[in-house]
């Protein structure tokens, strides 16, 4: 059973990164002092790993159960632990479920397979509800849809059907645009039995959040998941004034992460890591490739105007 047994999936969830040696092989080392980094942030709600961030697309299903093996030796005696679901079959996708219940994960980040979001297999919402409903059916750990902008969005009645027809659907991540955004965060939140909407608009995370967003679950948590929580606490507690502040740290790394090309976000992220001494090296896995020296001297330049440091942008409680 999940260690963290009744994890409801909202507050601040970064999703952590994956290091490798030079040879793509997985550095076990660096990434599990990358998750205690991490999960030592001070009022983080839980972890995501095997997610986008962690480029869990080029990873197979073995090196999959051993990424969630070690995230849990390292923190998942102190935070749930996300797991994501990457497939395009459903059968697959329940396997994975079935796998990462079994290996004690709290909750299911779950990706939407390329056949829904290809050739306009959203318009189909049986499509949707049988991949979720197959993995509900394997696991009642709660889940996360990932709901990707464009033709890899879930349209809001699907959405609704699925909150409706299958129980452990408890949240979004959010990627959608603001007035789509909107009206998921009016709808799904109000319902009887509510679906979180945990923004991952990081480009723009302060004006997301104050539309009402019940969280956050960001890949650049891996970087300044102490400013996430400072600001998701401040539009919390209705304090704009202390959020704008917050807002104006994040915004330098903000724009540098997330420019195009957008597939290289989490590239930049663990340029960030390696500049600020956290990882040893800044090694992806094809197709993505090395930054230039270029882009790396501007990642170093945003982290300098945010007044992030190794420790972290915010003092530590005495």
């Amino acid at each position: 059973m999940p260690r963290f047994k009744n994890f409801e999936p909202r507050g601040v969830i970064p999703a952590t990164l994956l290091a490798f040696n030079e040879d793509f092989s997985i550095d076990e080392k660096s990434t599990r002092k990358h998750l205690r980094d991490v999960g030592n942030v001070d009022g983080i709600a839980a972890i995501a790993t095997n997610a986008h961030a962690s480029e869990v697309h080029a990873c197979s299903v073995d090196e999959q159960r051993r990424i969630l093996d070690i995230t849990l030796e390292e923190i998942g005696n102190e935070l749930p632990v996300v797991n994501g679901i990457y497939a395009d079959g459903s059968q697959q996708a329940a396997e994975l479920a079935r796998m990462a219940e079994a290996n004690h994960a709290s909750c299911l980040l779950v990706l939407p397979p390329h056949s829904i979001g290809m050739f306009g297999g959203q318009l189909r919402p049986e499509m949707a509800l049988t991949h979720f409903r197959m993995i509900a059916e394997a696991t009642d750990l709660p889940i996360i849809v990932f709901q990707y902008p464009g033709t890899y969005a879930y349209p809001l009645p699907t959405l609704l059907r699925m909150a409706d027809e299958i129980p452990t659907i408890r949240a979004i991540k959010d990627w959608s645009p603001p007035a789509q955004q909107e009206e998921h965060i009016r709808a799904l939140q109000s319902l009887s039995r509510p679906v979180h909407v945990l923004s991952t608009n990081s480009a723009w995370l302060m004006a997301s959040l104050t539309m009402g967003c019940n969280g956050l679950l960001s890949g650049s948590g891996s970087v300044i998941a102490d400013l996430q929580v400072a600001l998701f606490q401040a539009v919390q507690r209705g304090d704009l004034n202390s959020a704008k502040e917050i807002n104006d740290r994040i915004y330098p790394t903000a724009k540098c992460f997330y420019t195009e090309p957008f597939g290289d976000m989490h590239n930049r992220m663990k340029e960030a890591l390696v500049l600020l001494g956290r990882l040893p090296r800044a090694v992806v896995r094809p197709p993505l490739m090395k930054l230039s020296k270029k882009e790396i001297s501007d990642i170093e330049i945003a982290l300098n105007e945010a007044g992030i440091k190794r420790d972290g942008a915010l003092p530590k409680a005495a």
